[in-house]
């Protein structure tokens, strides 16, 4: 099975109050500090990026598409991305731009999950890390459909294709302290990221 990589960068970052793809991470920026980790684990790598987004730079490789609309939220953002993606791959390991801990062991575990299925996401709870989760490409026409309709709802999505849920303490086996699913949605949450990295907080 061929597993590439999709990143989503295009969100607001209303909560941390500037732009999370371009934060530093100590001698990096976090958009490419996470697609240097994704790529360890899968090839190619796409970018998906808001229609007006300014992107840091990036290896020659990996290419960059762009929401077709703004205010869609991630199924718009998984949409491109898989759909740029085309024949190239069978499926996707999807993240967020914000997760400066990823491990390529969690997301070779993810790939390892999915099996026959359309999707696998790890949940806690009733709570599911779509940014997290690994998708086969062919779920491109039933996000096409769904966006069609203006249905924006991840979940409403996962109910409409073959999706099999994984506990999150199941994968501590592979990243114990779970740190592939700490995204910096908030200064605090940078400052964390930063002190488990042993990196000096950039002010």
């Amino acid at each position: 099975m061929r597993v590439a990589g999709v990143v989503l960068c295009g969100g607001a970052s209303r909560r941390m109050g500037r732009a999370k793809a371009t934060l530093p991470f100590g001698a990096e920026l976090l958009l490419p500090r996470v697609v240097r980790l994704l790529a360890e684990a899968v090839a190619p790598c796409v970018v998906v990026a808001a229609p007006e987004q300014d992107v840091p730079a990036l290896p020659a490789e990996v290419r960059v598409v762009r929401d077709r609309q703004s205010g869609r939220g991630p199924l718009e953002g998984l949409y491109c991305g898989l759909a740029a993606l085309g024949t190239a791959a069978d499926a996707a390991y999807v993240t967020g731009c914000d997760v400066p801990l990823l491990q390529p062991a969690f997301v070779r575990r993810m790939i390892d999950l999915l099996g026959d299925g359309d999707v696998v996401v790890p949940v806690e709870g009733a709570f599911h890390f779509p940014l997290a989760a690994v998708y086969r490409t062919r779920v491109v026409e039933p996000i096409a459909l769904m966006l069609q309709r203006g249905e924006l709802r991840m979940i409403s999505f996962y109910e409409r294709v073959a999706t099999r849920t994984v506990p999150v303490d199941s994968l501590r086996e592979v990243d114990p302290d779970l740190r592939s699913l700490l995204n910096v949605n908030k200064r605090e949450d940078y400052a964390r990221a930063l002190r488990l990295a042993n990196l000096p907080l950039d002010e």
